[in-house]
């Protein structure tokens, strides 16, 4: 299964950007889907998660100002960035986990995709 990231870009501080996140393949069930960041010289960390039931979670840092939604049909995850701060930029990863058709068998997936690199000036 594959995952494409789109959206980053260079945006001033109070901006807002969508990221986007298609995921293509012979795909069987998406279970979760997340979106994790890293900037230089940092660990990758988990940004916002949502489960197939559409449960969400955030990390502290950007309750309130970043969404994240799922597009079942489409197989694509998003993550609405509202009110950005300098210290939101990074590369955005998004991340699926589920099942896949390979040959006669349903198999367990996970992916990532490229990156998207999101750039907030002050």
């Amino acid at each position: 299964v594959q995952l494409q990231a789109s959206g980053g870009g260079l945006v001033q501080a109070g901006g807002s950007l969508r990221l986007s996140c298609a995921a293509s393949g012979r795909i069987s069930r998406i279970n979760a889907m997340a979106w994790y960041r890293q900037a230089p010289g940092k660990q990758r960390e988990l940004v916002a998660h949502i489960t197939s039931g559409d449960n969400t979670n955030y990390v502290d840092s950007v309750k309130g100002r970043f969404t994240i939604s799922r597009d079942n049909a489409k197989n694509t995850v998003y993550l609405q960035m509202n009110s950005l701060k300098p210290e939101d930029t990074a590369v955005y990863y998004c991340n699926a986990e589920g099942f896949h058709y390979s040959d006669r068998y349903v198999l367990p997936f996970t992916s990532w995709g490229q990156g998207t690199l999101v750039t907030v000036s002050s």
